[in-house]
């Protein structure tokens, strides 16, 4: 039952992902990219440790790259609502 929720969740945070990208395309906004990044890191997080680990997720890897992929969200959300400067000429 594991391998079912595990798969689910690969499989939807990789297909957030596209979504995030696609709205990136229609945009150029880093925002949804970083968005797209933080859930394909995700996904191929989830479906490699999901294949080589069997659950063995107390690694200090794991937590990094979990570390990364919400450090991401987190910092697109701090650069759109940081107040943009003015470029100087």
């Amino acid at each position: 039952m594991t391998e079912l929720f595990t798969g689910a969740i690969t499989m939807g945070s990789l297909v957030i992902a596209l979504f995030f990208l696609r709205f990136w395309r229609d945009s150029r906004d880093r925002f949804f990219l970083y968005f797209a990044l933080s859930f394909f890191i995700e996904g191929v997080h989830r479906l490699y440790s999901a294949l080589h680990d069997a659950g063995g997720e107390d690694s200090p890897l794991h937590y990094l790259i979990r570390l990364l992929a919400y450090g991401l969200i987190l910092w697109a959300i701090l650069e759109k609502n940081l107040p943009k400067t003015k470029a100087r000429r």
